[in-house]
């Protein structure tokens, strides 16, 4: 018959339904009877099974980059190193095929006469093999594309339905791989024994080469593992193995791939190992970045929209060969990770853990996160943990460190809300007591006494020096104006809440913060002062790919605060750098604000502070406890400390990091401080002045202010110079957003075309992924 007629793979595709139908008739024949039925069923049943191997993906391991598209960690199950097969010694692939399936080129994916063996004897009850090269990769991808381990079992099962299944993929293969591929496929995903999947990772195991210098004798021995890896070991059974790669090398002879002089030679040579160490599983413990990489991993598994369950969403990750596009920034990670050891070494005797984080205001990247620990697991190893101390304990993270008088800045943000000036003023002596304080369910506190750490700050204060000299008594009489409830739902309202996954507690010492959060939180509030009032949720991922197409993450940012009362929160915030201030010394070289922190107990110290494109917050605290290890008489770094103060360790560590992450960054300035909270009768309502004055006139623009122009749909070159004509500041996010402006162009910007704003005042900028 001519061979066209055969090669139709219609025809080819009712033959081998018709060969399927009477394989599963020889199954379940002496179970049922019926022949002609049977035969009939089965064909069907074949028809009827999914054909295209490509819906299926072998696990791979996914890949994490950083802003500039560099690879900082790998993540998966198994070690791979998958190479094309132009790179793999043609004397493997001969091997392989020998010693496999050596009709491997003449069939269409299944051999009929093996496979008919194989269902005869499997129907009268002895196990028999069969398989095809193809049908043994079809078989490897099933198994590592299985989602569970009752999918994985179904796919190594020894029945004559999986052998049905495979038959149709293997056609399927066949159809729409050429032979090249499938044998790259294969040498690729199969196992060699001792951890070792692929090739190229076989032959650095075994042989300490890559694969496309793997010589007659070596290739035969990997390929003689392929059947039994555990059977044929090479380190534990050298004579089972030698014999196994001699048996390849008869095969290799009889088929024609090398002489039998080339084999008699190879088989008189011994197995010739030359080991090299085990390949490491992929994981954040070999990057070089293992807390930040550990956070990502936590935050997808935790993200409700990417998986129906947390344990779905971390197989994801580790077998899905994703591409996580994080927001991590190299140099800004390295000049925290420098600073942070320059001065808290991390094996250092003192035991004390210091903390780095640093986000980006415009979109809540999460740009650095640093500690003095060495990643690992080992308990009583110095200078070692698995804890991210950056973080939340839901996030692999510990309870958090008392925030100290970080938290005086929620105080101020709050009583500007509520209308109180920069002149609201306090008489401020060493000790005060406080009474009357209310929780948000209307619960009276008891009297409150509390204290300044010393006598040179004590007198009458307004918000600014109080702020500048961080005056215990000040801040509250402050909470006790603006409220208690209020300045916790202010916290909140920044992201702030206890790291340990409790409510933050609404009791009177609030303001001094003497609640353990964590340092990812306090830098996130804080950003949201540089943002002018926009709150971005810090997040360590910007997109996610899986091969096919990108899924963009936009930030998730909103208006907490308006844009006034931020702005002048900010100011307030400037006055700790002034002299006599408890942060001086620690400005950089360009407009900062900030605040140390520093409880009264010397349980933890902070440094948290802003320049408006970057915020930042440091904590330095005890992991074995700091009511048994305070701040107190400790040596650090080889010098010794009294008490360590924010402006010690925490301010001296955000300088240096701040100096070198803002490098190449353009010297953004503050705005102005805005008119209504320098005091007087306006300064009780400011928001209400400026809501008259809209009233009034509501087509008037702000003093001094710029208006955004219509950019939407421009190519962002073209959209960051019609905004720098107005007077205005664009910033061009690296995160795309889903609109029917085309790819690429202006999708949108925040705050939106017509909005007013202070010359120099950012525009973030978002470019559109398409529809």
């Amino acid at each position: 018959m001519d061979k066209s007629f055969w090669s139709s793979s219609a025809v080819r595709m009712a033959y081998l339904a018709a060969i399927a139908g009477v394989l599963v008739a020889v199954m379940v024949l002496p179970l049922v009877g019926g022949l002609a039925l049977t035969v009939r069923d089965g064909a069907s049943g074949f028809l009827n099974l999914p054909a295209d191997i490509h819906r299926l993906r072998p696990a791979q391991p996914t890949r994490l980059v950083d802003v500039n598209g560099t690879t900082i960690a790998e993540i998966g199950d198994k070690r791979r190193d998958p190479v094309p097969i132009e790179d793999i010694a043609p004397v493997m692939v001969d091997a392989i095929v020998a010693i496999e399936d050596e009709r491997f080129h003449e069939h269409s994916g299944v051999d009929f006469r093996s496979v008919f063996r194989a269902a005869v004897r499997t129907a009268q009850g002895s196990t028999q093999g069969g398989s095809t090269l193809t049908q043994q990769y079809v078989k490897n991808v099933l198994v590592e594309s299985a989602g569970t381990a009752k999918e994985a079992a179904a796919a190594r099962e020894v029945t004559l339905s999986r052998k049905v299944r495979e038959l149709r993929y293997a056609l399927g293969a066949e159809e729409r791989m050429s032979k090249r591929d499938i044998l790259e496929g294969y040498l690729n995903i199969s196992y060699f024994g001792n951890s070792v999947y692929g090739v190229e990772g076989a032959a650095r195991r075994y042989f300490s080469v890559s694969a496309k210098d793997l010589r007659l004798e070596q290739a035969a021995l990997l390929a003689g593992l392929v059947k039994g890896p555990a059977l044929y070991d090479p380190l534990t059974r050298p004579e089972e193995a030698r014999d196994r790669r001699d048996t390849v090398l008869d095969s290799m002879a009889r088929t024609g791939a090398v002489s039998e002089q080339e084999a008699r030679a190879a088989q008189r040579r011994d197995l010739g190992l030359d080991l090299s160490p085990p390949p490491t599983p992929p994981g954040c413990h070999t990057s070089d970045y293992p807390f930040f990489c550990a956070h990502v991993l936590s935050w997808v598994e935790a993200h409700p929209g990417l998986g129906d369950s947390e344990r779905e969403r971390a197989q994801w990750i580790r077998r899905g060969g994703l591409t996580i596009h994080t927001t991590l920034d190299v140099r800004m990670q390295e000049a925290a990770q420098t600073a942070v050891e320059d001065f808290v070494p991390p094996t250092d005797p003192s035991g004390k853990v210091a903390v780095n984080v640093l986000v980006d205001p415009a979109t809540g990247g999460i740009r650095a996160m640093a500690q003095n620990r060495e990643y690992g697991f080992e308990a009583d190893k110095p200078g070692t943990t698995s804890v991210n101390f950056a973080v939340d304990a839901a996030y692999g993270g510990s309870s958090g460190f008392q925030a100290g008088s970080t938290f005086k800045a929620f105080t101020i943000a709050a009583a500007l809300k509520a209308g109180m000036g920069f002149t609201t003023s306090f008489d401020s002596p060493r000790n005060a007591t406080v009474k009357g304080m209310r929780k948000c369910s209307g619960e009276k506190l008891p009297t409150w006494h509390v204290r300044n750490h010393g006598d040179s700050t004590s007198g009458k204060h307004d918000m600014l020096s109080g702020t500048r000299h961080s005056v215990n008594t000040y801040f509250a009489q402050l909470q006790k104006e603006v409220g208690l409830c209020e300045t916790a739902e202010m916290a909140r309202t920044l992201g702030v809440e206890r790291a340990d996954g409790e409510p933050l507690a609404e009791w009177n010492s609030l303001t001094l913060g003497d609640q353990e959060v964590s340092p990812l939180a306090v830098a996130g509030a804080y950003a949201v002062f540089a943002a002018r009032g926009v709150r971005c949720e810090p997040r360590p991922v910007s997109a996610i790919s899986d091969g096919v197409g990108t899924d963009r993450l936009a930030p998730v940012c909103a208006r907490v605060l308006p844009r006034d009362v931020a702005d002048a929160t900010a100011h307030v915030l400037r006055q700790p750098f002034a002299s006599g201030g408890t942060a001086e010394g620690l400005a950089i070289d360009r407009p900062v604000a900030g605040k140390t922190g520093t409880t009264d107990n010397a349980a933890a110290a902070w440094f948290a502070g802003f320049t408006p494109d970057l915020a930042g917050a440091v904590a330095l605290g005890d992991p074995r406890g700091a009511t048994r290890h305070p701040l107190r008489g400790v040596v650090i770094g080889g010098q010794y400390h009294s008490t360590v103060y924010g402006g010690t360790l925490p301010g001296p560590i955000w300088q240096e990091t701040m100096e070198k992450a803002v490098e190449d960054m353009p010297k953004s300035r503050f705005p102005r401080p805005p008119k209504g909270f320098e005091g007087g009768e306006d300064a009780r309502r400011p928001q209400e002045a400026e809501q008259k004055a809209e009233a009034e006139d509501p087509e008037a623009p702000a003093e001094e202010s710029a208006e955004i122009p219509d950019v939407i749909g421009q190519e962002p070159e073209e959209a960051a110079a019609a905004l720098e004509d107005t007077g205005l500041r664009p910033v061009v996010g690296e995160v795309t957003v889903p609109s029917d402006t085309a790819e690429g162009r202006v999708a949108s910007t925040n705050p939106p075309t017509g909005s007013h704003l202070p010359e120099g005042a950012k525009v973030n900028v978002f470019l559109s992924r398409g529809r």
